[in-house]
């Protein structure tokens, strides 16, 4: 019997080895081609150095086998593992391409690039997207703009009309874009501009003017539209919190959570729970065998009804790649916690992770993906031996088994988190312990609601009443873990940083045992731990001493610091995020701001000012006089007035210094009714300080950036904000004219605009600049004089 159970586990085990490699290798594969930049051929020179390799490390194995060097079982092991990893780089290689070249092929990245216009048609392909503070060109009537996915079938432009298949993503700042249903036909016209690499786009599309709607979506996608505008409404009266959070936790529909508690469950690590995730589904599965068990349901019964019930709710939060995705998991995690063969689990996880690559190598490139893949990964291979181990110990297994899936997640999680974010969550575990017993009751709650409200509107509300009890509990825990002092700090968002998040991590758990039977050694181990928590969460000698001016990472917007004296700054713009530049304007100890200046209304320039006037002295609060958004003009004056001030407004002409720093206005001269207004409305700086000349943009956009050039006769500057995110709409001779030698660019990661533009890069790189980007390296600091200028980056 021992020797049968060694060789069950034995082949067990090589079944795993045998899917490793070529999952692997079918994502890499897939991940590389899929990201190859316009220029290169889609990865095939990575791909054919890969399979070279292979195939030597294969012929050379193959000799020294035949030669008797190495042992017969060795490389017969060896030559199935290459060949497997073969087969995956090429079956990677070839699916990648493909779909790249269905993007690329149609033509649209060519006439994209020309920014053409053109009209056409297509299917909607996922719901559309409210975007608070959004400021990408064309009219901006509101502070804000709807996206929205289509797979373009007809298209004309540029005289010529042709048929194609091509995804695109739609942007408008029309809300009657909002509420299309997926699988609905609509006509649009509208001007192309390229999208970024590594996404599953052949263009991006600015349209004018409301949907052209032909036809209706179909049936099913119907059913879901009216079943999630069904639990929208049954948790319409409830509080703020839990009438946002509710549909998030069941159906992945965020559009109505409060910022702040966005920004509070980002912080701890709680935001999972508002994407549509095998968690999700399991518990919907879940609740629903368990209730056809009560009801007598045996045997080959309760297959069928996980099954119904898994499709069900994959109707409910729509049949998208996501949500199919989210399934295959849910499936996975629970067959393997059903069963208990925690091996066969992996064994299909990694079959599901190769199926999955193959049909849509898109997924990638998705943290969501790899999130998902990594998080079941440790509900199959971490987490149940962890339990065991603690359980050994003398720990109750509920609370072993409870522990240990919320830390082996956050093992595996963790580094891929730091890649997105920057930031490593310390409450995080904590924090899902305490959500965790809320999340299921909420959901199933949520879900009956959903079901009941075309039944009966008034028990459906009563069920939502009662799912707002454990959703209220979620907030207030991600709500107060997220104001734990130190709870999260900053880390090194590159692939170093996640490797060596990810080994200092696993030397953490080994160690774990050992630090258990060693109480002394233990206690000086927790110890370290609190000073160094304790201790403020800025990295040594930030910010670096000597710093003239700083470009807070606050994700896709602006809020610029200008150094007075220690402790003191002069703020310019505040970012779509009080939270973020809070504790940016906190990591530069900065606790006094004379004056914030406000370059023009958007709010990803005005929605942070109450994070700038938390807790410091602000002096004066100044705009650019130009009264659209109205809705956040109001708004800026209500957080001002709050703090007893009054909102000046500036000019062109202006010359103003506080300290060190002397500033003169050099736009706006004049309204341009081109573009956007408020943007080309925006405020121009030229600062003197330390000796730098810095220019500060806004979000001027072309026509503006001309009308400057002509009659403010500027020259060379140190630094250059670079205008509007470093989108592609920019004047080619205002580069040309100010010649910056650190260009900065204030833009939020993974945005949806395209921001920076490859055509602005390109354009900064061909001047010599130095570039320096928010969403890649963090907060930006320019240290120096003329003679000493370089640039500092958080990350």
């Amino acid at each position: 019997m021992p020797a049968a159970a060694d060789a069950t586990a034995a082949t067990r085990a090589a079944v795993d080895t045998r899917l490793l490699v070529p999952a692997a290798t079918v994502w890499f594969a897939a991940f590389v081609t899929t990201g190859s930049p316009p220029t290169v051929a889609p990865g095939w020179v990575v791909l054919v150095g890969c399979v070279g390799v292979c195939a030597l490390a294969l012929l050379a194995s193959t000799v020294l086998a035949t030669r008797g060097l190495i042992g017969a079982g060795v490389p017969r092991g060896g030559r199935r593992l290459l060949a497997l990893g073969l087969l995956g780089l090429l079956g990677g290689g070839v699916v990648g391409s493909a779909h790249l070249q269905a993007v690329r092929g149609s033509g649209l990245a060519d006439l994209a690039r020309k920014q053409a216009t053109m009209t056409g048609g297509g299917v909607v392909t996922a719901d559309s997207v409210w975007h608070r503070g959004g400021t990408h060109g064309g009219d901006h009537r509101v502070a804000g703009f709807v996206t929205v996915e289509v797979r373009l079938d007809l298209l004309a432009a540029r005289g010529q009309r042709w048929r194609v298949r091509a995804p695109v993503l739609l942007l408008s700042s029309d809300r009657r874009w909002l509420g299309l249903l997926p699988s609905q036909r609509v006509r649009l016209a509208g001007r192309l501009e390229p999208a970024e690499p590594g996404q599953p786009l052949a263009a991006v599309v600015e349209v004018r003017g409301p949907p052209a709607l032909i036809g209706r979506p179909t049936r099913v996608q119907r059913s879901a539209g009216s079943l999630r505008a069904g639990l929208r409404a049954a948790s319409a009266g409830l509080p703020g919190d839990e009438r946002g959070l509710l549909p998030g936790l069941v159906v992945g529909d965020t559009s109505r959570v409060p910022g702040d508690l966005v920004t509070a469950m980002r912080t701890t690590g709680l935001t999972h729970l508002v994407a549509v995730s095998g968690a999700n589904l399991a518990i919907v599965v879940g609740a629903g065998l368990v209730a056809a068990r009560w009801s007598g349901v045996r045997g080959r019964g309760l297959p069928v009804v996980g099954v119904l019930a898994l499709a069900g709710f994959v109707v409910l939060a729509r049949p998208q790649p996501s949500v199919v995705r989210a399934a295959a998991m849910a499936g996975l995690a629970l067959a393997a916690v059903v069963t208990g063969r925690s091996r066969h689990g992996v064994s299909a996880l990694l079959g599901a992770v190769l199926v999955l690559v193959l049909v849509d190598p898109w997924l990638t490139r998705s943290f969501g993906f790899a999130l998902s893949v990594a998080a079941t990964a440790g509900l199959l291979v971490v987490a149940p031996g962890w339990a065991r181990a603690w359980h050994r110990r003398g720990v109750p297994r509920a609370l072993a088994e409870l522990l240990a899936v919320p830390v082996a997640a956050q093992l595996l999680c963790a580094p891929l988190v730091v890649l997105l974010s920057g930031r490593v969550s310390i409450v995080a575990v904590p924090a899902n312990l305490l959500a965790a017993p809320a999340v299921a009751p909420a959901t199933v709650l949520g879900v009956l609601a959903t079901v009941a409200h075309p039944l009966d509107a008034t028990a459906a509300r009563w069920l939502a009443g009662l799912a707002s009890v454990p959703v209220w509990w979620i907030a207030q825990v991600a709500r107060r873990s997220a104001a734990v002092p130190g709870g999260s700090l900053p880390w090194p968002g590159t692939a170093a940083g996640a490797v060596l998040l990810g080994v200092l991590t696993l030397a953490a758990v080994i160690a774990m045992p050992w630090l258990v039977r060693r109480p002394v050694a233990a206690a000086g181990t927790v110890a370290v731990l609190g000073v160094v928590l304790v201790i403020p969460a800025t990295s040594p000698g930030w910010p670096p001493h000597g710093w003239v001016m700083a470009a807070c990472d606050v994700g896709q917007g602006d809020a610029l610091v200008l150094a007075v004296a220690p402790g003191t700054a002069v703020v310019v713009d505040a970012g779509p995020d009080p939270a973020a530049v809070d504790s940016c304007l906190h990591g530069l100890g900065i606790r006094r701001v004379p004056l914030v200046l406000l370059t023009h209304l958007h709010a990803d320039h005005v929605e942070g000012l109450p994070g700038v006037m938390h807790g410091r002295s602000v002096g004066e609060v100044a705009w650019d006089g130009y009264a659209e958004p109205a809705g956040e003009l109001v708004r800026v004056r209500r957080w001002v007035r709050a703090d007893g001030l009054r909102l000046h407004r500036v000019g062109v002409g202006d010359r103003m210094s506080v300290g060190p720093v002397h500033w003169q206005v050099l736009w706006p001269a004049r309204v341009i009714q081109e573009g956007s207004v408020p943007n080309n409305a925006s405020l121009v700086l030229l600062v003197r300080s330390h000796g730098l000349r810095l220019l500060l943009t806004g979000d001027v956009e072309p026509p503006a950036q001309a009308a400057l050039l002509a009659r403010s006769h500027l020259g060379p500057v140190d630094v250059l904000k670079v205008p509007h995110h470093g989108s592609a709409h920019q004047d080619p001779d205002l580069l040309a004219t100010v010649r910056p030698r650190l260009a900065l660019v204030s833009v939020g990661i993974d945005n949806d605009y395209g921001h920076p533009a490859p055509v602005t890069i390109r354009a900064i790189q061909h001047e010599g600049a130095v570039l320096g980007r928010t969403d890649r390296d963090g907060t930006l600091v320019v240290v120096g004089d003329p003679d000493h200028l370089r640039l500092v980056t958080r990350r």
